[in-house]
């Protein structure tokens, strides 16, 4: 047996021949060389190893499993006792054939991203829409309660954000997007949920008329990843008050968030998502309080980002 390396990015043929510690945990994803969930997590735990000794053997480890090999996949991690496992693209909706139970959050989201180990199987959680919530919070200073959302997309991502935004009690919800059958499976969602009467689809290319004053955009649309994407949305249209949230963190500027800065829109990117969805993941896993500062410090060093200031 050899000793586990945190950096490393390991494959299924690894778990058979590696000492992956007392507790391990993982996350699952093709490709997932880029992310940043090991550093972040492996952070969190030095910091909580000062504080309880039971989590002394606790590591996070990153794994490449390709979409067709997740159902071995989970009965392996099972087998080697991986207490909690994080889900990313592409396994977040094929997993929910392959687990034993499932949150109420994460059922309406269609979707997990985080997996605790029980004794015949793993349990599914989503954490991404209380991500969305804790980062709005932090980086623009804004609650979905009582807000009027412009939701830009109808993936995973944006399902998860818009059962949050029903869920902590959003005055309207607009939902746009370039895919009339996607969306139309969204609305189905936020529909049958109480209050879901305050959703509306619109036609991405038309911001709707007759916004408030100050309100939220979130983008869930993949329109930024890729250098020279354009804006999914043109946000010279939006009155002066609203402010933008792009969940793309890498690159750190979209195309949005570059437009909707020059419009005198007050912004911030998907990074503190991804460290709160992370924290709330570790919390459940670890029953303990988790603090999301080591975690971003770690997520900027990864990405060679500088330090935040808050």
């Amino acid at each position: 047996m050899t000793t586990f390396d945190t950096t490393k990015t390991y494959t299924l043929s690894d778990l058979a021949k590696t000492d992956f510690g007392g507790t391990p945990l993982a996350v699952l994803g093709h490709p997932i060389q880029h992310s940043v969930s090991p550093a972040m997590h492996n952070a969190a735990l030095k910091k909580m190893r000062n504080e309880h000794s039971r989590f002394s053997e606790w590591a996070y480890f990153r794994f490449d499993v390709a979409p067709e090999d997740l159902p071995e996949a989970l009965q392996l991690f099972h087998r080697y006792n991986f207490l909690g496992l994080n889900l990313t693209i592409p396994h977040k909706v094929d997993a929910l054939e392959l687990i034993k139970g499932i949150s109420p959050d994460g059922a309406r989201m269609g979707a997990v991203n985080t997996l605790v180990w029980n004794e015949f199987g793993y349990d599914g959680f989503n954490t991404d829409g209380y991500g969305v919530s804790a980062g709005l919070k932090q980086d623009l200073g804004v609650s979905l309660k009582g807000a009027t959302v412009v939701l830009l997309g109808s993936g995973g991502a944006a399902r998860a954000a818009a059962v949050q935004c029903i869920l902590d009690g959003c005055a309207k919800l607009y939902i746009g997007n370039r895919s009339p059958a996607r969306l139309k499976a969204v609305m189905a969602v936020v529909h049958a949920m109480p209050h879901g009467e305050a959703v509306e689809a619109f036609a991405i290319a038309d911001v709707p008329a007759g916004l408030p004053e100050s309100g939220i955009v979130i983008n869930a649309t993949s329109l930024g990843l890729k250098e020279g994407d354009p804006a999914p949305m043109d946000v010279t249209q939006l009155p002066a008050g609203w402010k933008v949230y792009d969940m793309i963190y890498n690159p750190a500027q979209t195309t949005l968030l570059k437009e909707a800065r020059a419009h005198g829109l007050k912004t911030a990117n998907g990074l503190s998502m991804l460290v709160h969805q992370g924290a709330r993941a570790l919390e459940i896993w670890s029953h303990e309080a988790v603090s999301a500062d080591s975690m971003m410090t770690a997520a900027l060093h990864a990405l060679n980002l500088p330090p935040r200031y808050d």
